[in-house]
Formats: C-alpha cells, structure tokens, sequence
C-alpha cells in the first residue's frame, strides 16, 4: 500500500452537486426575472412640462377629476426619453396631492416627433416636443430682421414631421413685411401678422383650437409675448432685443404645455424656449421638397434620381425658374430649397 492510499478507500464520502454551499445573493435569495408586470391598471396621461428628472402629468384631460400629478420615469424607460406632449401611461399615487409620486411605466406610440440637431453635421437629435399636430412659426418684421432661411428650415422640420405650419410675423409697424412674405407666397402656408398695439388674437385662437401647436422662433421676436395674450396666466418670461447686436436674450428655458381656452373651444399651445439655430442633421432629405409645395408639383416632371440642384440636368423646377414661369417668387423659393439640399449634400454620411 502507498503512504497516500487510504486503508478503506470505500469509507470516503461522496460528493454531488446537491453538496456544495451555494453563496447567497446579497440582494435577497430571490431570482431576478426579466418579467415585468403589464400595469393593466395604469392611467393615460399628458406630458405637460418636465424639469429636472419630474414630470408633470395631466389626468382625466376635461373630466371633472382632471388633476396635475408628479411622476418619474420607471428604470425600464431609463434609456428612452419622455418629453413634453407625450402621452404616457403611469401607475403608483395618482392621487396629485402634495408630495406625492406616481412612475411613468409606458409611452403611448407617437402621431408626431418634431426634433432638431444642434447643426447640419450633428447626427445626435434633440426632441422638441412630441404629438404636436402644428407649428406656429413666430418671426418679426424688424428688431430682429426677419430671417428666411431659419424660416426655410423650420419648414422643412415641420413638413418631415408631418405637422402642418403657421406663420405669425410680429412687430409689423415698425417695418412692412410685405417683401419677406413674398418669399413664402407659393406656399400653401396661413400668415398671421401682428402689430406691438393690434394682435390679431382671434384670429390666431381660433386657429389653434382643437390643436396641439409648438411655437417656435428666433430669440426676441415676440413669442412668448404673443403666448402671454393668447393664455392669460401662461406667466412666460418676456425678453429685450441687444441694440447691437439685434440679438434676442433667450427666456424662455424649457418647453411646457398651456392650454388655450376660447369661447369656440379648448387647443394646447405648447411654448418652446427661443433658439438662433436650427440645425436639421436628423432629417431625411426625401421630406425637403415636401416644404416647397409649389416645387414639388413642378418636380414631379423631373427625371429619376434628380438632385433639383443647379447643375441637375433636364431638372424641371430649374428649366421652369429659368423661363420666367414661376416669376421672382419662384426664383426666391428655388434658391432657398437649393442652399438646402447643397447643404445635406455636403454633409458626410453617418
């Protein structure tokens, strides 16, 4: 016998996997599961505004137990962004009393996400507001000079989102717009204009009710003066155009839902804060001619694969600015749609 044999080899214990010590979970014996409860009893809501990680929510929209309730986004949302308008389903203390939190569980499938990136180059896109199913577009006659091409891409924005646009051209008693808007006479596209002693508040309500409209526009043209009128309360902070500048100081630092109430009915004007640039890295670039409604019919005679850039051969919307059968106007609007296919153009692909 070896010094290492044993002297009865059959006296040894047997070991089986029943035997080993399993290391209990230090967060509870419990296993995790990736099942996560379906929340049948979960209310519809309104995203209203959203600050810092807290949501507010509207409840029973229009029903005598409409009330505003605080939540937060459940962990399984951590990677999805909820943002105003969005309908969202929530669950927890729905009661809207002080200090109360209910979880936002699930976002309703979106009509419409309207976004921006920061310039044309940038494939990250910032969501401005989702549902909305118009845009009110808010730019003044002077103070700051209006801007064409901000306009042009704010178009482009709405029409790739599917949200039909407005124009309000504020501050026309201190110049006549009468030229800018000739920029946009092709377009199927309703203008409002608006002076600092007349604005035509019943107009616009009644254009906006039973809408979700987004304002947007260049810093300091009056917006969120004309969001004031509109809905009384709306408390929205109110800034200076710099004399030297003939920039606007930005006020308004976050987007939030205001109900519009009128005699003809209820709509939602949804306030977004003021920006200089509005860059459009996120759109695709099928949706531009969609802008230039007047285009796009002539563009329909144009061969396959055509760019409608200068140098596109047998382009029909070129062939028919070049004859003159489309007048100034249309020279203006072919120019702003051609600066911003040249632009895509040169942007590298993501």
């Amino acid at each position: 016998m070896t010094w290492w044999a044993s002297a009865d080899d059959d006296d040894e214990p047997e070991f089986d996997e029943s035997s080993v010590r399993v290391r209990p979970n230090r967060k509870g014996n419990k296993p995790r599961t990736k099942t996560r409860p379906d929340h049948e009893n979960a209310l519809t809501g309104r995203i209203l505004s959203v600050d810092r990680g807290r949501y507010t929510v509207m409840l029973d929209e229009g029903l005598p137990t409409e009330r505003r309730v605080t939540a937060a986004r459940a962990s399984e949302l951590r990677k999805h962004a909820v943002v105003t308008g969005d309908r969202v389903d929530i669950v927890g203390d729905t009661t809207g009393a002080e200090g109360s939190l209910a979880r936002i569980v699930r976002i309703v499938p979106r009509v419409t996400l309207l976004r921006r990136s920061a310039d044309d180059t940038d494939a990250v896109e910032r969501v401005i507001v989702a549902n909305a199913d118009q845009m009110l577009i808010v730019v003044a006659a002077a103070n700051p000079e209006p801007r064409i091409r901000l306009v042009d891409r704010y178009l482009v924005a709405a029409y790739d989102a599917g949200v039909s646009p407005i124009l309000c051209i504020t501050k026309t008693d201190l110049a006549d717009p009468a030229v800018f808007l000739s920029n946009f006479a092709g377009l199927d596209l309703p203008v409002f204009e608006s002076r600092d002693d007349a604005m035509p508040l019943a107009e616009i309500s009644a254009a906006l009710v039973g809408h979700d409209t987004v304002f947007v526009g260049h810093s300091g043209v009056g917006k969120s003066t004309l969001v004031n009128a509109l809905v009384p309360g709306a408390h929205r902070a109110v800034g200076v155009v710099n004399t030297v500048t003939g920039r606007g100081r930005h006020t308004s630092s976050s987007t939030i839902s205001l109900r519009l109430e009128t005699d003809a009915g209820r709509g939602w004007v949804i306030d977004t804060p003021g920006v200089r640039s509005f860059g459009l890295g996120h759109i695709n670039t099928d949706n531009i001619l969609k802008a230039f409604t007047d285009l796009a019919a002539i563009a329909e005679k144009c061969p396959r694969g055509c760019t409608h850039l200068p140098n596109s051969p047998d382009c029909a919307i070129n062939e028919a600015v070049a004859a003159g059968r489309l007048g100034d106007t249309g020279k203006a609007r072919l120019d702003s749609l051609q600066r911003l296919l040249a632009t895509f153009a040169a942007v590298p692909a993501h």
